[in-house]
């Protein structure tokens, strides 16, 4: 069996280099960017299974790689930095990652965080590795490919996007409670304001009225949000 591969985004040549020096301990398979103008296609070319992602980089910050990266794969990613406001932690989440780690940390919690998200997405806690698929109607959501297909509509999506279409198709016609979305998209609610549900919603429900897709998401005040099928698309 491979070792997992991780592929750290870190501008300290100190803490990368003590990061992998550690992870390589683990028998883990580490790659250190090293032109942080083609973080994309250095990603890309090493397939990782986990991404550890720093904010502050040169030219651009974490939060942009991180939504470039998202059009590419649907690994784990962590940020790891040393800012530690509840925004940054926010605009972590809310760009595409799955997790932040507060510099300067213990390795015990960085490894533990990463054996949690790999066996969430490769291990044992896995979903089944055959293709899976939501459907409802006319609407049926590759999860994997994180695409919506309409008839012949193939609609892309982004990660937090599809995650809450799979819990809203699933679900059609019941209601999914906002407790159950918030879980489902993040690991530690504890600094998610109720703000950023609402605004991940609103762009799920734009990009569904960019492609002209008839079927709404309706807001059950109190309780959460279901999915609506329009007639012609039941």
């Amino acid at each position: 069996m491979e070792n997992h591969r991780i592929f750290i985004v870190e501008d300290d040549k100190k803490i990368a280099g003590l990061l992998a020096e550690t992870l390589r301990k683990y028998q883990y398979d580490v790659a250190i960017v090293e032109d942080f103008d083609n973080i994309v296609e250095e990603c890309g070319a090493f397939e990782p299974h986990l991404i550890l992602l720093d904010i502050n980089l040169p030219s651009y910050d974490g939060y942009y790689w991180c939504r470039q990266l998202r059009q590419h794969t649907t690994c784990p990613i962590i940020f790891i930095s040393a800012r530690s406001g509840d925004m940054d932690q926010v605009f972590a989440l809310e760009n595409g990652g799955d997790d932040f780690i507060t510099k300067p940390f213990h390795y015990e919690i960085v490894l533990a965080k990463i054996r949690s998200h790999l066996r969430r997405s490769f291990g044992e806690y896995a979903p089944n590795q055959s293709e899976r698929t939501v459907k409802t109607g006319l609407l049926t959501l590759y999860v994997e490919r994180m695409e919506l297909h309409v008839r012949d509509l193939v609609i892309p999506l982004q990660k937090k996007e599809c995650v809450i279409l799979e819990l809203l198709l699933d679900a059609s016609p019941k209601v999914v409670s906002r407790e159950t979305l918030l879980e489902e998209l993040w690991d530690d609610q504890s600094f998610v304001d109720e703000n950023t549900l609402n605004v991940n919603m609103t762009r799920v429900r734009k990009k569904l009225g960019d492609y002209d897709v008839k079927s709404t998401i309706e807001t059950v005040r109190g309780s959460g949000y279901r999915l609506l099928v329009a007639p012609e698309e039941a």
